[in-house]
Order: C-alpha cells, then sequence, then structure tokens
C-alpha cells in the first residue's frame, strides 16, 4: 500500500517581502501620527493598531495545505478554512492526473479558488504554490486542483491506484 504524504504554507519569498513591506507602511504612518504634537492618537490606540496590523498580516502563515493519497481516496485539507478533511472516495474520480497549470490566469491565484470571479464554472483550486498541481475529474462534472511541490511522488502514487478510478 503507497501512500502520499504532503503538508504545505505559504513561506514564498515573494510573499514575505509584500507582508513586510504592507506592514511596514502602515506602521510608519501611525508611528509618524503619533509622534506628532497635538495628535489625536492616545498610546492604548496606537499599541492597538499595531497589534492589529501584525496579527492580520501573521494570520497567514497559519494556512497549512494537507494532501493524503491511499487506498481510500484523495483526502485533503486547507486549514484554518476546513476544520475536516474532505475526502473524495476513488469511486467518485473518473480521471486523476497530476498537471501544469497557470495559476493567476486559471485560478485568480493561490488559496481556495473557483466559483467566485475567477472560474466561474465547476472547476477549483486548493493551492498554496507553485504550478503543478493534482488534477481530478469527478465523476459529477466537478473539477478539482489540488496544488502539490512533489510532482513525481504523486505521479507514481496516482499509477498506484489508477485501477481504483473506474
Amino acid at each position: 500500500m503507497k501512500v502520499f504524504k504532503e503538508k504545505q504554507r505559504f513561506r514564498q519569498t515573494w510573499l514575505i517581502l509584500v507582508l513586510i513591506f504592507s506592514t511596514i507602511v502602515p506602521i510608519a504612518i501611525i508611528i509618524k501620527k503619533h509622534i506628532e504634537e497635538n495628535t489625536p492618537v492616545t498610546i492604548k490606540d496606537f499599541l492597538t493598531t499595531i497589534i492589529t496590523i501584525v496579527v492580520s498580516i501573521a494570520v497567514i502563515f497559519f494556512f497549512k495545505l494537507t494532501t493524503r493519497i491511499d487506498e481510500k481516496g484523495i483526502h485533503y485539507q486547507f486549514f484554518p478554512l476546513h476544520f475536516s478533511v474532505k475526502t473524495i472516495p476513488w469511486n467518485e474520480i473518473s480521471k486523476a492526473y497530476v498537471r501544469k497549470y497557470q495559476p493567476i490566469t486559471e485560478f485568480g491565484g493561490w488559496g481556495i479558488k473557483g466559483g467566485f470571479f475567477f472560474n466561474k464554472g465547476r472547476e477549483k483550486a486548493v493551492n498554496v504554490s507553485g504550478n503543478i498541481g493534482i488534477q481530478l475529474l469527478l465523476k459529477d462534472g466537478e473539477k478539482l486542483l489540488i496544488g502539490t511541490q512533489l510532482k513525481e511522488e504523486a505521479k507514481r502514487v496516482l499509477e498506484t491506484y489508477s485501477l481504483k478510478i473506474n
């Protein structure tokens, strides 16, 4: 019995730099306002604002995409948006393969995508980084792409369970 396991988090260098910049600018503005004479900003307001900014930006680092492929099917969870693991049994899958995709043009970026602004059809994506994913075509017509950084391992495990797909 082969099992594929993968855990991914938002750890891209470009994302960290954007978050640092987007934290520094508002904090610098608040500090400047606070330093000015006759400022209406109290110490309590100042600290509350800074803590709120830092916490709201740090939340992204708690997100985690967990993927597991085993004899029962394909399981995934995008914590904290999914409180439980989502399971797609093999008998609900008509096709499963690893493919390259364009995260921004196909899905509008990374995260849980599809069914809103981008890709209003029946195609959804759950991804954290990169441009390689496990593409699932379900028997009910839906499509789901789960991002992966372990392309070859995912291919091998999908080949192992290919006979379970009816």
